[in-house]
């Protein structure tokens, strides 16, 4: 595995674009399963650029599935923390923020 491709391709250039499919879907009241969709067809996309760009490997099972690992965990890192993001801000009355990835009821008291 070429590492600077990786990190430059893969993580920065197509992880972008998962983090930016993660908060679409999210904004969008998408459930959580359509982010391993989108992240497979991103993954297709990503090995093609390797391949175009740096003479990759274009049908290397192995490194299509690192890569779409990766991009699945990115657009569901961005999926939840805006999941979380607009639950507390479109109710405030109700909920609360208690972590980047949760959140709690309010006290009703």
């Amino acid at each position: 595995m070429n590492w600077p491709v990786f990190i430059g391709i893969t993580v920065v250039l197509a992880g972008g674009a998962a983090w930016m499919m993660g908060q679409s879907l999210a904004n969008t009241w998408r459930p959580v399963w359509q982010v391993f969709i989108y992240a497979l067809l991103l993954g297709l996309a990503d090995r093609f650029m390797i391949y175009a760009l740096f003479d990759g490997e274009l049908l290397s099972l192995s490194r299509f599935i690192v890569d779409s690992v990766t991009l699945t965990i990115i657009g569901l890192v961005s999926w939840r923390y805006n999941q979380v993001r607009m639950m507390v801000k479109q109710y405030p009355w109700l909920y609360r923020r208690a972590s980047w990835f949760h959140w709690v009821e309010q006290d009703s008291a």
